[in-house]
């Protein structure tokens, strides 16, 4: 008994010697800056659960913060640069207008990772990542066009860049795939969280016939005024059926878990490198779901069967077959038998034919 008590002391006594001797493995800090408050669904609550999925996945490996609410511009710049100054090795930044923000920091801290999340131009310290919603936003078109009444869908934007156009294209162009007469029409506010003026613009548009809204900004408010009025709404970013039961048609969800998980582990295990990710449907990070028990079934197959077509490489939201596609002009856009290259999906900077609403100046 007696042996058997020292060998447990010198063991315990080893260990312990261990723990104070060897140096405990380093932690990664890691931060996330928000371009609007976090709010229960919306842009930011996607990336808001993927900086906790990072604390659940890795435990004691990483340290998280998040900073929300930070303007584009001279703010983000201020609040990027001061996370970088307190020792944080992996910042994301996921919006549009922090990409130059952080490029102008990156150069400054060379030892710092940043993930610009929807820029596109990288740094060796600098990596970018966005997603292809528009394929997203091409299913929720073929569920409006069979759903609505009127024909008229009303879309509530934020600013007028490349990413914002293709949702708007891509939901056209499927809306009118199953009703070739369907219009889009579209209220530009220029902000991206503004959640009285994003459900003013919804009603505008209700009033102007449409029977299904879709919404490129940040809150809830055009899903809550459908609610409301007792339309159908394309929940974006997140699942609001929380906030709108009876409205919500379908979601179109973003999901960035995997992807804030893979980053970091890369910074941890040393392997990190700068790189431009553009996923969708296939990769996991957009998908359609969570569809109104009143849709009908032959509509809810449908969709997810273009949702496989697109995963398997078999549909192209942005392609021609016998008729080209012309854009809001009517000057052609994509011929026929021809699609766009990401090249041209990245810059596109037009409305399709259906699309009323214009640009703003």
């Amino acid at each position: 008994m007696y042996k058997n008590l020292r060998a447990a002391l010198a063991a315990f006594f080893l260990l312990a010697f261990a723990s104070a001797v060897l140096p405990a493995p380093p932690v990664l800090k890691a931060a996330v800056v928000h371009v609007a408050p976090v709010t229960e669904a919306g842009w930011v609550r996607q990336h808001e659960n993927a900086r906790l999925a990072l604390e659940k996945a890795l435990g004691r490996q990483v340290q998280t913060v998040a900073v929300e609410n930070v303007a584009e511009g001279a703010d983000a710049e201020r609040v990027i640069r001061d996370l970088a100054q307190q020792g944080y090795g992996l910042i994301f930044t996921p919006s549009f207008g922090y990409m130059e923000p952080t490029l102008r920091v990156a150069r400054d801290f060379p030892a710092v990772r940043f993930e610009s999340l929807t820029g596109y131009k990288t740094a060796p310290n600098v990596a970018v990542a966005n997603a292809r919603y528009y394929e997203g936003r091409y299913l929720a078109g073929i569920a409006a066009g069979r759903m609505s009444r009127s024909g008229v869908a009303g879309y509530v934007a934020g600013f007028p860049i490349p990413e914002v156009l293709q949702g708007i294209n891509a939901f056209a162009l499927g809306m009118r795939s199953v009703r070739p007469d369907a219009m889009v029409r579209v209220i530009w506010l220029q902000s991206w969280f503004d959640p009285a003026r994003e459900r003013e613009a919804a009603i505008t548009l209700m009033n102007q016939e449409a029977d299904v809204l879709a919404f490129h900004t940040a809150s809830t408010a055009v899903m809550r005024a459908a609610q409301e009025r007792g339309r159908w709404a394309i929940a974006y970013h997140s699942d609001m059926r929380h906030v709108a039961p009876e409205a919500q048609l379908l979601a179109v969800t973003h999901h960035w878990d995997a992807y804030y998980l893979s980053r970091a582990r890369a910074v941890i295990e040393d392997r990190w490198q700068s790189q431009s990710v553009w996923g969708g449907v296939r990769e996991g990070m957009v998908r359609v779901g969570e569809f109104s028990p009143r849709m009908p079934e032959a509509v809810r197959r449908e969709v997810l069967a273009r949702q496989q077509d697109l995963a398997a490489g078999r549909l192209q939201v942005f392609a021609a077959a016998d008729k080209p596609v012309l854009d809001a002009a009517g000057a052609v856009l994509i011929a026929a038998g021809a699609a766009l290259n990401d090249g041209q999906i990245r810059s596109m900077n037009v409305l399709v034919q259906g699309v009323q609403g214009g640009l703003p100046r």
